[in-house]
C-alpha cells in the first residue's frame, strides 16, 4: 500500500524566491602561460595588428616576442642580410608576407637559407598573418616576417 505524506511538500524561502535573487560571481581566470602567444588580431595592404597594437612597419613576428627593427621599408628593398637574419631562427615554420602581393625573393638572397638547410613559406602579408594565426593555435613554433609596402610610423590608437 503507497503511503502518502500528509503534509505538502515545502519549498525553502530562499528557493522559492531564487528566481527573482540575482547572485553576481567573479571568476578570475588567469592566463596559461603554455597558451598565451602573440597574435594577429587584424590587417590590411599598409598595417599589421598584433594583439590588438596596430603597426605599420616590416616586423618579425615570434609566439613570444615581436622585432620591430627587422625588415625592408617595402618588398622592393628586401636584403639578403634581411634573409640572414631569418636563418638562425629557432622555429618549426618560417613564413615569409611579402607586402601585398606574392614575390619569390631572387634564389641569390635565399642563399643563408639554403646554407642553413631552411625552408621558408613565400606568400602574401595577408596570408602570411593568417597562416601564422593557425599554425601558432595549433602550439607550433612558427616565425612570420611581415613585410609591410611603404612602412610609416605606428598607429597611435
Amino acid at each position: 500500500m503507497s503511503h502518502r505524506n500528509p503534509q505538502p511538500r515545502r519549498t525553502p524561502v530562499l528557493a522559492r524566491h531564487s528566481q527573482h535573487l540575482h547572485h553576481t560571481t567573479t571568476v578570475k581566470l588567469l592566463a596559461d602561460p603554455r597558451t598565451t602567444y602573440l597574435a594577429v588580431t587584424a590587417y590590411g595592404d599598409d598595417h599589421v595588428a598584433i594583439n590588438g597594437r596596430a603597426l605599420r612597419r616590416s616586423l618579425l613576428l615570434l609566439p613570444d616576442r615581436i622585432d620591430e627593427l627587422w625588415g625592408p621599408a617595402e618588398n622592393a628593398t628586401l636584403t639578403i642580410e634581411h634573409l640572414a637574419a631569418l636563418a638562425t631562427l629557432t622555429c618549426d615554420v618560417l613564413l615569409l608576407g611579402t607586402g601585398v602581393k606574392q614575390r619569390f625573393p631572387p634564389p641569390a638572397q635565399l642563399r643563408p637559407l639554403i646554407e642553413a638547410g631552411r625552408a621558408i613559406e613565400v606568400m602574401n602579408t595577408q596570408a602570411a598573418c593568417r597562416t601564422y594565426n593557425i599554425l601558432v593555435a595549433e602550439g607550433r613554433i612558427v616565425a612570420a616576417a611581415l613585410i609591410i609596402d611603404g612602412n610609416q610610423a605606428p598607429i597611435t590608437p
